[in-house]
């Protein structure tokens, strides 16, 4: 940076001395205000490069702050992994759909997992940790040559499927299998490429590694499963109540039907009297018309 403010520095004196001995008749408030614009225009410069150093001096200091998450600490990097894991699921999956840091029992014991996706049974709820031991992994890239180290890390990343396993997949609570989140795709790469022993072995414990990019995919097959199983819920209940509703109408059919046999016997009944009137009446007629003989 230093070296780089020097060498505009001699560039600007260089142009001045051309300047002098190109315009030999150039007036002495002419060099003055030429002088003054190339003095604003240098502040100018070193005022951005100011900014700019500050700027690289703080990308320096997140870089190490970074290094010490993923390197050193063994707490802020939990909490590092953790945070990660929580933006993905909070970004993705519905709220109703997760919780963070939820008590499960398993055979009496107490058992905290870092996320848990409410899913109905079956399959029921998936598990996903966030920890991993990359204390072991950092050995690896302290020597990459190191054998020891390589058998050593594998040795940690079984012992902590197992430890996924054991407490993480619940018969009759929890699903079948259960995610180990890795919160670096370079690490995931690594467990790929050069340990695919340990990898059939998680498939084996039914323990499935995942990515933040391989757990973004996942995580949206299983939104897509989840709206595709409450719309047939919704379906399901819109068709119950539809059959709820048709036998409600041939109920009403029938009583209506009652209802106008009923109507079609009082009109029976009705014409009948009306006959039995139309007879009366003539009858009582003629026995008014008799002559009595009265005196």
């Amino acid at each position: 940076m230093t070296t780089y403010i020097l060498m505009l520095l001699v560039l600007i004196v260089v142009l001045l001395i051309v300047l002098i001995f190109r315009k030999p008749n150039l007036d002495l408030s002419s060099l003055r205000e030429d002088n003054a614009r190339l003095r604003e225009r240098l502040a100018e410069r070193l005022g951005m490069l100011s900014q700019n150093a500050m700027e690289l001096k703080n990308i320096s200091s997140d870089i190490a702050n970074f290094k010490d998450i993923l390197m050193g600490n063994k707490q802020a990097r939990g909490t590092f992994g953790e945070k990660q894991l929580e933006d993905l699921v909070q970004d993705i999956m519905p709220p109703e759909t997760y919780a963070f840091q939820s008590v499960l029992s398993n055979g009496g014991q107490t058992v905290r997992p870092d996320c848990i996706i409410r899913l109905p049974y079956p399959p029921g709820d998936m598990i996903i940790d966030s920890k991993f031991p990359l204390e072991s992994y950092n050995r690896i890239l302290e020597n990459k040559n190191d054998l020891g180290a390589k058998k050593q890390f594998e040795l940690d990343v079984r012992k902590h499927i197992d430890a996924i396993a054991e407490k993480y997949i619940i018969p009759g609570v929890t699903a079948e299998s259960a995610m180990m989140f890795i919160a670096s795709e370079s690490i995931f790469m690594v467990l790929h490429t050069e340990f695919p022993n340990t990898i059939e072995y998680a498939a084996h414990k039914k323990v499935f590694i995942v990515s933040p990019a391989t757990l973004w995919a996942t995580l949206n097959t299983i939104r897509a499963v989840l709206s595709d199983i409450k719309i047939k819920r919704v379906a399901n209940k819109i068709k119950r109540e539809l059959d709820l509703l048709l036998t409600d109408l041939n109920r009403l059919n029938e009583r209506a039907s009652k209802v106008d046999q009923h109507f079609a016997l009082a009109q029976k009944d009705m014409n009948e009297l009306q006959t039995s009137i139309s007879k009366i009446s003539p009858r009582a007629e003629k026995i008014r018309d008799m002559d009595f003989g009265e005196d």
